[in-house]
């Protein structure tokens, strides 16, 4: 899996992704799997995004995206989401932010 990839750099370096959002403050992210399937029996995915104080140092809030994926499987769901590009991930973190922000 190319390190361009979420689950790629995720397994490179050890540790989660991290971005600047859209209102300047720094993200890292994290990939939510349902716990339980839909009806259709299939297990939902979306990333959370958790927002950091300015200095770095404790979370002070998060953000998530849509469902993004689906899978037979828990693992399934979570795999579709490791393939999305670096850029897919900053744009749901992008869009995440103004769907939290219109509903302030």
């Amino acid at each position: 899996m190319s390190d361009f990839t979420l689950g790629g750099y995720m397994q490179k370096h050890q540790r989660a992704a991290a971005f600047g959002g859209s209102d300047g403050a720094a993200y890292s992210v994290a990939i939510y799997v349902e716990d339980e399937p839909d009806i259709r029996g299939l297990y939902g995915a979306a990333l959370l995004f958790v927002r950091w104080s300015p200095s770095g140092d404790r979370p002070v809030g998060h953000v998530e995206s849509e469902t993004l994926a689906w899978g037979k499987t828990p693992q399934e769901a979570e795999s579709r989401l490791e393939g999305l590009s670096l850029y897919d991930v900053k744009a749901a973190l992008d869009e995440a932010i103004a769907s939290a922000t219109g509903s302030w």
